[in-house]
């Protein structure tokens, strides 16, 4: 009996935790002369300072940033919320780019919301 409750401990202290990571919802972009305003929605479940969506970033098919917007504060009674970057420069000849979301815990989100853009 020792053995099975010594195989089920160190099952459950192996198992990773499971978090849910920022999911961005919505990307809009517009383009304004020779950059592009971004306008991200994110749900996150943020509880307060101590676990909250903190940035997002704007990468091209390459996977190299293209902007960051830091998220300054927890959003705890506003979920979801969206939130803009101005001034992105996208290379011309860009014909999508990838949005993803970042917590102040878990890091990066490993899903990224794929946007087209018209020329």
């Amino acid at each position: 009996m020792k053995r099975l409750a010594a195989f089920f401990l160190a099952t459950l202290l192996a198992a990773p935790a499971f978090a849910d990571d920022p999911e961005v919802l919505d990307v809009t972009v517009e383009k304004a002369g020779m950059v592009w305003n971004i306008h991200v929605t994110i749900r996150h479940p943020d509880t307060g300072w101590d676990h909250y969506a903190d940035g997002w970033e704007v990468l091209d098919a390459a996977g190299n940033r293209l902007g960051y917007r830091e998220l300054m504060h927890p959003h705890v009674n506003e979920q979801p919320f969206t939130r803009s970057l101005s001034g992105v420069v996208i290379p011309d000849g860009t014909r999508e780019i990838f949005v993803r979301a970042r917590c102040s815990v878990d890091g990066w989100s490993d899903s990224q919301k794929r946007v087209a853009l018209q020329p």
